[in-house]
């Protein structure tokens, strides 16, 4: 397929004030947006994150859908997945996020979800993209939409994230720490969880526009680190800017990462019989996961980088649990797309029932060792086209057997070949990728 000229993994993205994130561009996106899917008119929610430039675009979305003819309900700073939820709740045809997840405040991105929840297909995004060149609609002033701000968006999604816990079943005893990351979870988090039963102290819960992922939050949880065994704690949870990552923080101040949160719920699912399909990861997901399912009887299956193909691996195997290293997690049990918060008050759940401590929980996976190189090239190139790198990898994996696994990914953002090598001989790894990226950058250049 030809590749995208705007729409990235995970819509569109880039830094406020530069093409495309303009207010010109949001208006005209949203105008493109309508008359692929909702040429009739419809309803469409907007949320957004914490950034100060959300304001914009806000505005000039509002503006591009109700000129189209839409009517617009306005949800304010809520994570991405509350507003993939109220999007089904208030019957719209379209929900949008205004994020750029877990980027700095000078970054902000526009993306999709359809009226069921779900992330768009490539063909919708496609479509969309060849409806941008033309000039934002403003249709009959007798069809034009409106605009109306609804204010009880975060308790609803606050009392659609209990329901996803066992009915009865409270978090009370359980001392939790919960970093917002200063993002669009700063108030559903803690509120949840309070309700819910459990002891929490916040931090990363005092956004101010600006400091949306600066130094807390999912990507930099040093601080939550040291603050759960400092209080004494018994968990930790991080959030990422727009709250569909999530990563926990053990009693001990270990971190627990999207790989070993899906083994605590995968193993958690199949010991209750309640697990369907095979668990999925990604191509980067740990080969511990791998192993540590595979010891268990519990299938195991890769999709390509992103919550958005794993979603699809999910859907065509008829699974209910994946996710990524970095925490994007999905339970469809739950709900329709990745959720940090849900994901947490899962693993919550498990603790409460099992009466086990995180760090227990999470021992019965052994993380492999992982070493990755980044080779410079001065083209973009697919490594698997080069004979001479399929024959180091060849080789290289025989040498590594069943204990260790290559991967080579070409960034889909950079002139950038990845060469990951990961095992049970972190000396041996190393090894073998250095000699892989000087195979990679001698046919590459």
């Amino acid at each position: 397929m030809m590749s995208k000229k705007y729409f990235g993994t995970d819509g569109v993205r880039g830094t406020v004030g530069k093409d495309p994130m303009t207010a010109d561009f949001a208006m005209r996106l949203a105008s493109a947006a309508a008359r692929v899917l909702v040429p009739e008119g419809g309803k469409v929610v907007i949320g957004k994150d914490t950034r100060l430039s959300g304001y914009m675009f806000e505005s000039a979305l509002e503006a591009g859908f109700v000129a189209a003819g839409a009517d617009v309900l306005l949800l304010g700073p809520l994570p991405t997945p509350a507003c993939a939820v109220l999007a089904q709740e208030f019957g719209a045809d379209l929900g949008v996020v205004i994020s750029a997840s877990h980027n700095p405040y000078q970054d902000n991105g526009i993306k999709f979800f359809d009226g069921k929840g779900s992330k768009l297909s490539d063909d919708v995004e496609y479509a969309i993209e060849s409806e941008l060149e033309k000039p934002a609609m403003t249709v009959d002033s007798t069809s034009l939409g409106k605009a109306v701000r609804i204010d009880t968006a975060r308790t609803r999604y606050q009392e659609f994230c209990a329901t996803t816990v066992a009915e009865g079943l409270t978090f009370d005893g359980i001392n939790v720490v919960f970093d917002g990351a200063n993002g669009a979870g700063y108030k559903v988090g803690p509120r949840t969880l309070v309700n819910l039963g459990a002891d929490v102290i916040t931090i990363g819960c005092s956004p101010n526009g600006r400091n949306i992922n600066a130094g807390c939050g999912s990507t930099k949880p040093d601080l939550l680190r040291k603050t759960v065994p400092a209080v004494g704690a018994d968990v930790g949870i991080a959030l990422d800017g727009d709250g569909d990552r999530v990563v926990m923080v053990d009693e001990n101040g270990e971190l627990i990462d999207g790989d070993q949160l899906l083994y605590i719920l995968a193993t958690a699912r199949h010991s209750s019989g309640d697990l369907k399909g095979p668990v999925v990861g990604t191509v980067m997901s740990n080969l511990g996961l791998e192993h540590a399912l595979r010891d268990r009887n519990i299938e195991f299956r890769r999709a390509s980088v992103g919550d958005r193909y794993v979603l699809e691996t999910l859907r065509k195997e008829g699974g209910i649990i994946g996710g990524e290293t970095s925490g994007h997690m999905i339970v469809l049990d739950r709900t329709t797309t990745g959720d940090g918060l849900i994901c947490a008050l899962q693993i919550l759940a498990v603790i409460k029932e099992t009466g086990t401590p995180l760090s227990k929980l999470a021992a019965g996976m052994r993380k492999y060792p992982q070493t990755m190189l980044n080779v410079q090239v001065e083209r973009r190139m697919n490594p698997d086209e080069s004979p001479a790198i399929r024959k180091a990898v060849h080789d290289a994996q025989l040498e590594l057997a069943d204990t260790g696994r290559i991967v080579l990914r070409a960034s889909g953002t950079e002139p950038v070949i990845r060469v990951m090598v990961e095992g049970t001989d972190l000396q041996q790894i190393s090894a073998v990728a250095k000699r892989l990226a000087a195979v990679v950058a001698d046919a590459a250049n």
